[in-house]
């Protein structure tokens, strides 16, 4: 009987480094039925690839638990209950709870509203799956991990630490007042210590990883007790655990960055019922529900304003300074602050589904894609360890034996080499700056679906860009008003008559060009639409026609002085629309696409680093021209989909690497094509599913801060692991020839790796180069 392979996807408590992760990776692949593993220490998820077997998921959970970490299962669509902290040891394992609500929300990067019945997802807590006590003893990397937020010193990790230090300074009083009990007091003190190390490094290695932080560092510890150095062997144990702690803290605050955007979405919202309003849970809306925000209120869903007019506060999900004022059918989001109005909302998206709930989900999933530099220091590292532990053992051994070196002097600084060699540092260096980079480029609306992607993207050559609704706005607005012995507002005002009620483009664009200049719009009688020609009605008694320059030729007659401002008009890509009274032109309306308001900025950003820049649209030639030549980009015009892809191919055989992007279905097979595919927000879904990356928030200067992004992220890497091996290079030698000895060596490890995590979270804390307008 065959079993079906099966996917199961994990919340893991208690990982904050690479070594973490890569315990419970090889742990869980050892059983029979896993298939394939994927650990990601900043998400704090792993999903597992398995056989349909009952029986597995039970044990799966168990062995991570049993490694002394907390594990919680995320069916597809649901999320677990926050995690209620009861007790400082309520888990049993050591672990102080985490006081976070995962999110498990299966879709991708999107800022779009979404119709009823697409990813509903309820929301269900999950019991552990496993009740076997652990000790506090249990956990691996010595980590007892206290919340995320709320102080370090409330842990069992914290605890440990303070103890051991306590034990320590009391060791070192006793050994000053009764000498003779020196090492005995010394050995003691650092047992307090090492006791959790050493039965975190048997279990690890009972479980497949032999070479651990944990085992070296026993080894070492235990080495030093041998050759008679126990005050040194304490130090060292209580540096450690005080470098774990702070990596523990350091890794604490990059998992919670993104994590706490889902906190900017208000917990009640004001829902309306037959006219009247009660207050529910945020979580509960459904998809058409109307809601009520008030003044000063966060919005507590994505949704599409019914009435009111205010000034929206979108900085905590975009990043923008200024407020944007928005009214009737706007699109606003979840967690942004209403200003001054009051505003009627129609729900577009579940809370699972939200604008923010999307980011989350999309940037946990992003980090478990392993970038290729991060792959290559997993695969150096596997090697690396065991190496360290060979020429550690080989400057212990070897020295004495061949050429009369003294042991005691040898084995010391064999078990230093132990210490200095631990790859922590190297293996957190480049996903500690990948996720860091992740948040903080999602915190601004830049969505990377990965390591892989976040590092291809510094090395895009050339951009091509869709033009409707990616360089352009993706609707027409009036740029030119012309009256031919009749005011430009008295134009405008008899249009938006005629238009009124209607839903086309162009009539859409007249009416919004009317309510931004705060017209009295005039009624219309016997309106009606004469197909492909224009709309015909009655206004305060005169008969009025508006549309096209062709059906208005049967009308009346145009003079050339009129056919040549049209035919002018046309040239720049405007659409024109004449309008006749009582039998005469008495003038016009031009409308267009216009570019976005920082499209010319971005496209000189893009230029200004080098890359070259094309735009690819379907559009007609001349209309296409015309904003090339407003925007100073290469034009290919009138082009299939097919076409798209094609060029996008021929640009990657010419020797470019190629960002491709656009926001729809026409545009998903260049998408697929490009080297780096790029969303724009408000695109469609499909757009979005095919891209590596989504500009959620529609900018077009967002695409080259992306790329900066990436340079920067690159350059961060570099650094660490320049901080990570340098340290390690300088302090092998030092200890080889003497200079220092054991207390530096296991500064050298957690020393680096927290300097390598600080590193990173600069990244976390820089904002990226904003495109001016």
């Amino acid at each position: 009987m065959t079993s079906t392979t099966q996917q199961s996807r994990y919340r893991v408590e208690g990982m904050d480094c690479a070594s973490c992760a890569a315990k419970i990776d090889t742990a869980v692949r050892r059983l029979r039925g896993v298939e394939d593993v994927s650990v990601s220490v900043t998400a704090g998820t792993m999903t597992v690839s398995h056989l349909g077997d009952p029986d597995l998921l039970p044990t799966i959970a168990k062995r991570v638990t049993g490694l002394g970490y907390k594990v919680f299962p995320l069916p597809q669509g649901n999320a677990p209950r926050p995690i209620v902290e009861k007790d400082d040891h309520a888990c049993g394992c050591g672990h102080d709870h985490h006081d976070h609500t995962p999110h498990d929300h299966d879709h991708g990067p999107t800022g779009h509203d979404h119709g009823p019945g697409e990813h509903r997802h309820d929301h269900a807590g999950h019991d552990h799956l496993s009740d076997e006590p652990a000790t506090a003893a249990a956990g691996l990397h010595g980590h007892d991990h206290g919340p995320t937020t709320g102080p370090w010193w409330k842990s069992a990790k914290g605890r440990l630490t303070i103890a051991s230090g306590v034990a320590l300074a009391a060791a070192w009083s006793i050994g000053k007042l009764v000498p003779a009990l020196d090492a005995w007091i010394f050995i003691a003190a650092m047992l307090v210590g090492l006791v959790p190390i050493a039965r975190r490094a048997f279990m690890a290695a009972r479980m497949g990883t032999p070479f651990s932080i944990e085992m070296l560092m026993t080894i070492a510890a235990v080495g030093a007790v041998i050759i008679g150095a126990s005050e040194e062997a304490a130090a060292v144990v209580f540096l450690f655990l005080i470098g774990e702690l702070l990596e523990g803290v350091a890794a604490g605050k990059a998992r919670a960055s993104i994590q706490s955007l889902t906190n900017l979405v208000p917990k009640t919202a004001l829902v309306e019922e037959s006219g009247k309003t009660r207050e529910v849970q945020a979580e509960s809306l459904d998809i058409g529900a109307i809601i009520l925000v008030r003044p000063g209120d966060r919005i507590p869903a994505d949704g599409v304003i019914l009435s009111g007019e205010s000034a929206i506060d979108e900085a905590p999900v975009t990043g923008e300074s200024t407020p944007v004022r928005k009214g009737a059918e706007a699109t606003v989001f979840a967690g942004t602050v209403n200003g001054d109005g009051a505003l009627r909302i129609r729900v577009t998206a579940a809370a699972s589904d939200n604008t923010i709930a999307r980011v989350v989900k999309l940037v946990e999933e992003a980090q478990e894609s392993k970038a290729p530099t991060e792959r290559f220091i997993d695969r150096f590292s596997r090697y690396y360890t065991p190496g360290v532990v060979v020429v550690g053992a080989a400057v212990a051994i070897l020295p004495p034996l061949l050429f009369g070196g003294g042991w005691n002097e040898w084995v010391y600084k064999g078990l230093a080499i132990l210490l200095i060699g631990c790859p922590c540092a190297l293996v957190i260096s480049t996903p500690a700056a990948i996720a860091a980079s992740l948040s903080a480029g999602a915190r601004r609306g830049l969505l990377l679906k990965g390591g892989a992607v976040l590092e291809n993207i510094g090395k895009v050559t050339a951009v091509a860009f869709d033009k409707t609704g990616t360089l352009t706005e993706g609707k027409p607005k009036v740029t030119d008003i012309v009256g031919f012995g009749m005011s430009d507002t008295e134009v405008l005002r008899l249009a938006a008559a005629l238009e009124t009620g209607s839903s086309h483009p162009l009539a859409r664009a007249i009416l919004d060009g009317a309510a931004a200049a705060g017209m009295d719009i005039p009624q219309v009688i016997d309106a009606k639409a004469i197909g492909g020609k224009g709309v015909i009605g009655t206004v305060g008694g005169v008969d009025v026609f508006l549309g096209s320059p062709q059906a208005a030729a049967d009308k009346v007659s145009l003079s050339e002085e009129q056919s040549a401002r049209i035919s002018a008009l046309n040239d720049e890509g405007k659409t024109v629309s004449i309008l006749v009274v009582s039998g005469s032109a008495t003038g016009l309306l031009a409308m267009r696409d216009e570019p976005r308001a920082d499209t010319a900025a971005g496209l000189k950003a893009l230029a200004d680093a080098g890359i070259r820049t094309i735009m690819l649209t379907g559009d007609n030639q001349r209309t296409a021209q015309a904003i090339g030549k407003t925007l100073g980009i290469e034009v290919k015009a009138q082009l299939l989909p097919e076409d798209k892809q094609r060029i996008v191919g021929e640009l990657k055989q010419q020797g470019f690497r190629v960002a491709k992007v656009g926001d729809g279905i026409n545009d998903a097979p260049a998408l697929a094509a490009a080297d780096v595919g790029i969303a724009m927000g408000g695109g469609t879904d499909v757009a979005l599913e095919t891209a590596d990356a989504a500009v959620l928030h529609g900018r077009v200067g967002d695409v080259a801060e992306m790329i900066d992004l990436s340079k920067r992220t690159m350059t961060n890497i570099g650094q660490n692991i320049t901080i990570a091996l340098g340290l390690k290079g300088v302090f092998l030698v030092t200890t080889i020839i003497g200079i220092t000895g054991l207390w530096p060596a296991i500064l050298a490890d957690t020393g680096a790796t927290v300097l390598v995590t600080v590193n990173a979270l600069r990244l976390l804390a820089s904002r990226p180069r904003r495109v001016a307008a």
